[in-house]
């Protein structure tokens, strides 16, 4: 009955345990992110090319 009890209270201690919580976190934001960056990659590459673009035009005026 005792091994049973120890059973019972290591499995309701590993339920409790939330140090893996943050990893989990960390890791589904990342999946968002990297779902934002895929929906939108058009539109970023556009405004990416039109900022270069632009620095290139100006850094041409230094020159």
């Amino acid at each position: 009955m005792e091994r049973m009890k120890n059973i019972k209270d290591e499995a309701l201690a590993f339920m409790a345990d939330e140090s893996g919580v943050g990893v989990i976190e960390v890791v589904l934001i990342l999946v968002v992110l990297i779902g934002l960056v895929i929906i939108f990659k058009d539109s970023i590459n556009t405004l990416l090319n039109g900022i270069f673009k632009e620095i290139n035009s100006l850094s041409e005026d230094v020159y």
